[in-house]
């Protein structure tokens, strides 16, 4: 009988910081870091996950929405253009991932 291998990719994770703030998404939900002080959302308690460049195109802003209509933002800021542009194509494939089949 064979032995079990490791378990399996837990799925896409995305990390996005800066000095202070910090954005992560992974298996367990999303996290939101500002100035050390961090809140988690497991994906159970998440109704949607919105994205943008901020004013001026240099900081991610992320805001998770609860089914009961309170969000919560975070916002990183990029080092440059390039980082912004790589924030905002990876972010979208694994917000797709958790979010899919949800009906959000």
């Amino acid at each position: 009988m064979p032995l079990p291998g490791p378990p399996g990719p837990a799925g896409p994770e995305f990390l996005a910081a800066d000095r202070r703030n910090a954005v992560v998404v992974d298996a367990e939900g999303v996290s939101l870091e500002c100035n050390g002080a961090t809140i988690d959302f497991p994906w159970r308690d998440i109704q949607t996950v919105h994205y943008k460049p901020g004013p001026g195109g240099g900081v991610l802003m992320v805001a998770v929405v609860l089914p009961d209509g309170r969000f919560y933002e975070g916002v990183v800021a990029a080092r440059n253009q390039a980082k912004l542009q790589e924030w905002l194509a990876q972010l979208a494939p694994v917000l797709g991932y958790y979010l899919a089949g949800r009906g959000h």
